[in-house]
């Protein structure tokens, strides 16, 4: 065994290392890189029969692996025992091995080149250590025919070399083969959920709040009665109307949408019923409005709640005669439309409060399906994250990946936005992630941020019970606000009062289900 110092290198020499340096960054194919580097130790230095011998994962068995001028027996007959031979005890020991002449070396098993392979020709063997964190992964070995004394430093250090160059190019095989299986195992996983889960037009997920959801939009299908969509902004109300007007006879009809909150009142009736040319200042041409549009199909009606008082009794009017004047016009236009709202409010407190008509919300609350929070839906959390994250690698063309812990903290937050909030929240960690598997600290501190968004409950569960309160305490906030200590004696009594259970107390206070958790959290009171 021989350790070498570093000789002075010759042009040729130093040419060999650069491009063998290329031959690395040029592919991320090992084979391919190694086999070039062995063909120049070949052709450009006289070191021949070139060799990188690999353990077998099964047994351990080193193994040839790459080479460079070995027959295909040459290269099944190279098998060694750890330990056995020269190659075997290279790689045990992690020693360079030069030997000037396999004939006079009792420990050279001669299975790729023999002894005395030319008559009156010596040969010599360089093996050498393939490193990683300064343990022996494999054996890079060459032969020298002539034996020249003089070219056995510089030949030896040239070879120890390239055996780095050989490790880079495995380690980049492994980081690279274990992306693959990571990535195969996420995409063997999501298919697997996606095979358990209910999966209908875009809404996905297996929770039972959910699936009963979707069982009534199912039903409401196959009717022609009108359907309202009550759930928080964020959990997929025009998913779910879509998914309704697709699985109607309409299916093959127009799908319109409107949002009554996004447009101004003086425009909104023309967007709905259309105008005449020269009905209004910038009229220049006769316009149909969403009903005509959707004549046939299917008309969605977003925030219904939000719709001003007047023209209530105009789309009232529509859905009971079936027809519509534009605005500026006077003759009566048929149309055939099948109605679909949504609201994230309780249209009820509307109508008590006079700003929602009773006669409309009856014709439109025919069927109400109530969208649970994803809050309601912990075991959809996992699946929407990875199908987000699939989707935004895609997009923005990387492969980061989410670990079980990852997942878990996805799991165990509350997500007020719904899943709109966590398909942004899946993007922001994709874009921003300085590396392929996202930090832990970087989800808590995504999370942390989050945490900092109110969310004020629009669709409050109304009291049933009224129950006198020992003190005076105003719960019309929002659920993160600051909770003081004087709501305590209130809660408690509550709790007491509902025989500790959670929801009908909530009711007595006056607040949701979530704005008493939060509560009990703060205040430490156990109910």
């Amino acid at each position: 065994m021989i350790q070498t110092h570093c000789p002075t290198l010759s042009p040729q020499i130093a040419e060999v290392i650069l491009d063998a340096s290329r031959l690395i960054g040029r592919t991320l194919n090992p084979s391919e890189s190694i086999e070039g580097i062995l063909a120049l130790l070949s052709t450009r230095l006289g070191l021949t029969k070139g060799r990188v011998v690999l353990p077998d994962l099964s047994d351990g068995v080193l193994h040839i692996a790459h080479s460079h001028g070995l027959s295909e027996d040459e290269i099944e007959r190279g098998l060694y025992a750890l330990g056995e031979g020269v190659t075997g005890r290279v790689m045990s020991t992690g020693e360079v091995a030069l030997i000037p002449d396999i004939s006079k070396e009792p420990t050279y098993v001669a299975r790729v080149f023999t002894a005395s392979p030319i008559k009156d020709m010596t040969v010599a063997y360089m093996a050498v250590p393939i490193m990683r964190d300064d343990v022996p992964v494999g054996v890079m070995a060459v032969h020298r025919m002539e034996g020249l004394q003089c070219h056995f430093d510089s030949d030896l250090f040239i070879v120890q070399i390239m055996a780095t160059l050989v490790g880079q190019a495995l380690h980049i095989r492994d980081l690279v083969d274990q992306k693959t299986r990571r990535l195969k195992q996420e995409n063997r996983a999501l298919k697997d959920r996606q095979q358990e889960t209910t999966a209908v037009h875009g809404i996905i997920g297996k929770s039972d709040t959910l699936r009963q959801s979707i069982e009534q939009a199912r039903k409401a299908a196959v009717s022609e009665v009108t359907v309202m969509l009550v759930g928080e902004s964020g959990t997929g109300k025009e998913r779910f109307a879509r998914m309704i007007h697709l699985a109607s006879n309409r299916r093959d009809k127009p799908f319109v949408c409107i949002n009554s909150a996004a447009i101004p009142a003086n425009l909104l009736e023309s967007e709905l019923f259309g105008h005449e040319k020269g009905a209004f200042t910038g009229a220049t041409a006769s316009r149909a409005g969403k009903f005509e549009m959707a004549t046939g199909g299917t008309l969605f009606l977003d925030e219904i709640g939000d719709m001003p008082f007047d023209l209530q009794a105009k789309l009232l009017r529509v859905l009971q005669e079936k027809t519509l004047q534009r605005v500026g016009g006077s003759r009566e236009i048929s149309v055939d439309v099948r109605i679909i709202t949504a609201t994230n409010k309780r249209l009820e407190e509307g109508v008590n409060s006079g700003n929602f008509r009773l006669d409309l919300f009856y014709r439109l609350n025919v069927i109400r399906i109530q969208l649970p929070p994803l809050r309601q839906r912990k075991d959809d959390i996992e699946l929407l994250a990875l199908y987000f994250l699939n989707r935004c690698n895609q997009l923005h063309k990387r492969n980061v990946v989410l670990n079980n812990l990852a997942l878990e903290q996805l799991k165990q937050y509350e997500w007020p936005g719904n899943v709109r909030q966590l398909e942004n929240v899946i993007e922001r960690l994709v874009v921003m992630s300085d590396t392929e598997v996202v930090s832990n600290d970087m989800i808590s501190a995504t999370l942390t941020d989050e945490s900092g968004i109110e969310i004020d409950e629009t669709i409050p569960a109304k009291p049933t019970t009224e129950v006198e309160l020992p003190t005076a305490v105003d719960f019309t906030m929002r659920p993160y606000t600051k909770v003081r200590s004087d709501e305590r004696d209130a809660i408690i009594y509550a709790l007491h009062q509902s025989r500790g259970n959670k929801t009908a107390a909530a009711r007595v206070l006056g607040m949701t289900s979530r704005q008493l958790h939060y509560r009990l959290n703060k205040l430490s009171i156990n109910g």
